[in-house]
């Protein structure tokens, strides 16, 4: 499945879509990244927030094709 991306504006937050495996738990990275995996630890989504702000891709799966993603959203990438 390729990334899909939901972003909404007006709650500034972005969910990354990786797979379509059902959810089994997830794991936040910090106040404003958090990763979803299916049973077997594949990482099946990504949930970003305060994404106006700009967004730290550092640790998260598929970071290359996220960063894509977000330029054509006029999304800022934090070094």
């Amino acid at each position: 499945m390729p990334l899909s991306i939901a972003y909404d504006r007006q709650a500034d937050a972005l969910y990354a879509r990786l797979s379509d495996r059902p959810y089994a738990f997830g794991e936040d990275l910090d106040h404003a990244r958090r990763v979803d995996y299916a049973r077997d630890g594949t990482p099946i989504g990504i949930e970003l927030l305060y994404v106006s702000q700009g967004v730290d891709l550092t640790s998260l799966p598929m970071a290359k094709e996220l960063a894509i993603e977000l330029k054509k959203l006029n999304i800022r990438e934090l070094a």
